[in-house]
Formats: structure tokens, sequence, C-alpha cells
């Protein structure tokens, strides 16, 4: 249509705008490029709901992203949702009215290849991240381990995810570089205490104060979510046994409880050596 009117004279100019045919034309056109805007609003509003969902599914989560942050990556989710639908919607218009698009989808091609294979790295990061967000493989404040790097999350980013060490390192790893990630918050955490008790003094009265000992702790701790399992021995040697001491305990707290329960076993053990020890004195043994 555009192109034939460039063709046109002033007389055959003014003689179509009193023509039926091109106002019934003119009519269906404009409803076409209504129906898509309108059709374009309706997609682009279906998809902002189900970004909206999917957020506030999240808010019920274990464990929050940063509000703002999360906040911004759903609105830079939403303006690339948008802008691309209603780009598309332009080119239709465009083709509707009778523009030639060849040159210029070929151009938009070229521009679009050269920039993407200039910033695929960047690219990559930036869907590895969402992916990240979205499939809630770890959040802020999770413990993990991506590669060689283990630490807290401190900042989920686009781009990069920044880990810090138990001994204060700042690891910035580029997303697009987690090819593995291991969780350590998703579940609670397991202490595992291996307890060496000398070959001649009893097990049996030496597994009972263990009992006994980390009943009483697990009463005191505000970590332990189970009381803790006295498994039995582990290992026999010729100068001692080692018997094995499990706590299940709140996430990332199983190295605190641990060492609490090494602690006040050893204590426990100290005081039953002593007894064996006093016993054997007063049958007049050496202990």
């Amino acid at each position: 249509m555009v192109n034939n009117v460039g063709k046109w004279t002033p007389q055959q100019f003014w003689t179509s705008l009193t023509d039926i045919g091109t106002w019934t034309l003119i009519g269906w056109v404009a409803l076409k490029i209504i129906l898509m805007i309108v059709l374009g609003r309706i997609l682009v509003g279906i998809v902002f709901k189900i970004l909206d969902q999917a957020m506030k599914e999240r808010d019920v989560k274990r464990i929050k992203i940063d509000t703002r942050r999360t906040q911004t990556i759903v609105k830079l989710v939403k303006n690339v949702v948008s802008s691309t639908v209603y780009f598309i919607i332009i080119l239709m218009v465009l083709a509707e009215i009778g523009l030639d698009l060849a040159p210029l989808l070929a151009g938009a091609g070229v521009l679009g290849l050269a920039i993407g294979f200039g910033a695929q790295t960047l690219v990559k990061d930036i869907i590895t991240g969402f992916f990240i967000i979205f499939e809630d493989q770890f959040a802020v404040g999770d413990t993990i381990q991506a590669g060689t790097y283990k630490g807290t999350v401190e900042m989920i980013g686009l781009r990069t995810t920044r880990l810090k060490s138990w001994t204060g390192e700042v690891h910035f790893i580029p997303n697009g570089s987690i090819v593995q990630v291991t969780n350590y918050s998703l579940n609670n955490s397991i202490a595992v205490v291996d307890v060496t008790v000398p070959i001649d003094l009893d097990v049996d009265t030496s597994i009972e104060s263990i009992k006994t000992t980390v009943q009483r702790e697990f009463d005191k701790s505000e970590d332990m979510v189970k009381p803790p399992e006295v498994l039995g021995i582990q290992s026999v040697g010729t100068a001692d046994v080692v018997i094995r001491v499990t706590a299940e305990c709140k996430t990332n707290t199983h190295l605190a409880v641990s060492r609490l329960l090494n602690a006040e076993i050893k204590r426990a053990l100290d005081d039953v050596k002593a007894n064996a020890a006093a016993s054997a004195a007063n049958k007049g043994d050496v202990y």
C-alpha cells in the first residue's frame, strides 16, 4: 500500500480519497493493527502475571534472596519481554502497511550477530544467573561449594556470585563457570564424633557414660534437632577402641556441635577412668 502511494499522481491521490475501496482497505489494515497491539498487550500481561506468581511462590521458600535484587531481576525480565513483544508488533505493523523489511532485518541480523559473538561469555553468565535464581539452586546465606571454592553466599548477581570463605577470603565467581554446586544448607547437618577409648577401660561403662553425656547436652543445646545416637564400636585397635556418635543438628552447625560433644565426652570419660582407677586402688590392684 505504502509503496503504491509513492507512485501515485496528485490526481490519483485525490481520487483514491473518494474511493470506498481505499477506505475499506485502510479500515481493514487499521483493524488488524489494533488487533496486533491488543494481542501483544494481552501476551505481555500474561507473562507478567506468570512472573509475579513465580515470585510469590519464592516468598515461601526456605531462604529468600535479597528482595531488592529479586525485584530488579523481575523488572529486567519484564522489560526484556515487553520490548521484544512490542518490537515484533512494530515489525508486523510496518509489514502490514507495505514497507519492505528485508534491509532492516538484514542489518539487525548482522548487528545482532556481531554483538552476540563479542558478548557470548557475558550472555552465558547472565543466562546461568537466571537459572540459578529461578531454579533455587542456592540463595543468599547458603553455604556452598562451587568447583574449588567453598563459602557462604553473600550475593547472587546476574553475572557473578560472591562467596565468602570461613577464613575471610571473598571469591567472585562468574555464573557461567559454575558447572556443579554442592549446597550444604538445604538439609540438616550431621555431626560425627569418633571417640577413642583405651582398650583397658570397660567399654560398656564408657558407652553408658557417653549416652548420658550426649543426652544431657541435647537437652541444653539449641543446635541439635534430634537426640544424638551412640552407634557403638566403630573399630578396635591394639591400644584402644573407637566409639562413634552422630547428632543431627541445624544447618552448618555440625562443626560446633562436634566440638561441644568432643569436649563433654572427654570430661565424662576422664571421670570414668578416674572412677575405675579409684575402684582398682580400693581393691589393691594397679590400674
